[in-house]
């Protein structure tokens, strides 16, 4: 079994930082690519930023120069460092992992979800 556990959301004003934590724990055997997805209400999940294991990134258009995502393949842990943040940030961020457990079975797995709300 596999847990993702998010932390690090919460209130913060137009302009203003958080930084998202996401570890994953359990019977893991390697983790491929993490990445941080959002879902505002009445919207569809999106992708926002992704990291492979090798430590390339991608990001959403409108997060670049604002958002760093990052990776410790030690601890198993992604971090989104979100900077500049505006009103449309605020969404449901959930953590996502492509790994391979222990049997040798690859798997997607999602985190509970953290609220980041931008607002004055």
């Amino acid at each position: 079994q596999v847990q993702l556990v998010e932390s690090g959301g919460g209130l913060v004003q137009p302009g203003g930082s958080l930084r998202l934590s996401c570890a994953a724990s359990g019977n893991i055997f390697s983790i491929n690519t993490m990445g941080w997805y959002r879902q505002a209400p009445g919207e569809q999940r999106e992708l926002v930023a992704a990291i492979t294991s090798g430590g390339s990134t991608n990001y959403r258009d409108s997060v670049k120069g604002r958002f760093t995502i990052s990776r410790d393949n030690a601890k198993n842990t992604v971090y989104l460092q979100m900077n500049n943040l505006k009103p449309e940030d605020t969404a449901v961020y959930y953590c996502n992992a492509d790994l391979i457990v222990t049997n040798m079975i690859r798997y997607r797995y999602w985190g509970q979800g953290t609220q980041v709300t931008v607002s004055s």
